[in-house]
């Protein structure tokens, strides 16, 4: 229980600065019968996982393998296809695939068509948190319609989701003197 003199323990703050669509390495450190357990360089106190479907097979099989599996101790590329914060453990899946690798694509919580979450993409992670208890839900959308759906009085988060994550040219009046 949380005293009103104590602050609140926040599980779901662990592990922020990831999201989905974000490229990280991870180290394999074992092998289940459903794919394999990793640690995410970084974020080693985080669970994570990676199910054989989304490992690429070289046999053509639609799941990898078990002899397919990266070694245990080798490190590999890896796409985080979802955080599960809503109750502790934070957790990781991870994505292998090279198609994913190279352009990770996610079903927009809004209109349910595929969104693209790579740098350059079009879609978002809303992470929906309350001041009154720990956990996080997390859902992905298209930036134009998380936008769509937002106040049209709310001009400035309008601007924001459209920007967010994306390089931005500084506003007229802003530049700063610089001496030549």
């Amino acid at each position: 229980m949380v005293r009103d003199d104590q602050p609140m323990q926040r599980f779901d703050s662990i592990g922020c600065d990831l999201v989905v669509g974000t490229a990280v390495r991870a180290t394999i450190i074992s092998h289940e019968h459903w794919g394999v357990m990793a640690e995410v360089l970084g974020h080693e106190t985080l669970g994570a996982s990676v199910d054989a479907g989304v490992i690429d097979s070289p046999s053509g099989a639609p799941r990898a393998l078990p002899g397919e599996y990266p070694p245990v101790g080798e490190q590999v590329d890896a796409i985080v296809q979802e955080i599960s914060r809503y109750h502790p453990p934070v957790w990781i899946r991870l994505t292998m695939r090279a198609a994913d690798l190279h352009e990770f694509s996610w079903p927009c919580g809004c209109c349910g068509e595929l969104t693209v979450l790579s740098p350059g993409g079009d879609g978002v992670t809303v992470d929906v948190r309350s001041s009154g208890g720990p956990g996080c839900a997390s859902f992905v959308a298209h930036r134009s319609c998380l936008a769509g759906r937002l106040n049209p009085d709310f001009n400035g988060d309008r601007a924001r989701v459209n920007a967010v994550g994306r390089d931005q040219p500084t506003p007229q009046g802003t530049e700063t003197n610089r001496p030549e």
